[in-house]
């Protein structure tokens, strides 16, 4: 099972602005190295999280006009969507709880 979704120009509206759980997107290209080292963080982040963050990686070689539309001027960048809105960002290759602790304000526990 696949728990990331591959983000576009063409499917962001659906996958991120209308989504209705939190989505974390992970901006990266394949050249870059730290977006390399922080791919894995991100998979267990969508795995931990399914059902209750949508976690959307875009390539932002591929997708240009989402990058330039959210200003993202380096990467790794990810960015936190909710209710279609961007609620946070972070910049660069993070350790693991420091995502968990962004995220975990927006993340709406299912029992």
């Amino acid at each position: 099972m696949k728990y990331t979704v591959e983000g576009s120009d063409l499917n962001f509206e659906q996958e991120v602005l209308k989504s209705d759980v939190p989505v974390l997107v992970d901006f990266w290209a394949p050249w870059c190295g730290p977006c390399r080292s922080v791919a894995p963080i991100v998979d267990e982040i969508a795995i931990e999280y399914h059902g209750k963050l949508k976690v959307v990686k875009l390539n932002t070689d591929d997708n240009q006009e989402v990058a330039i539309r959210y200003g993202i001027r380096s990467i790794p960048t990810l960015g936190l969507f909710n209710n279609g809105q961007v609620v946070d960002g972070i910049i660069g290759a993070v350790p693991k709880n420091l995502i968990e602790n962004r995220i975990k304000p927006f993340i709406h526990e299912i029992n």
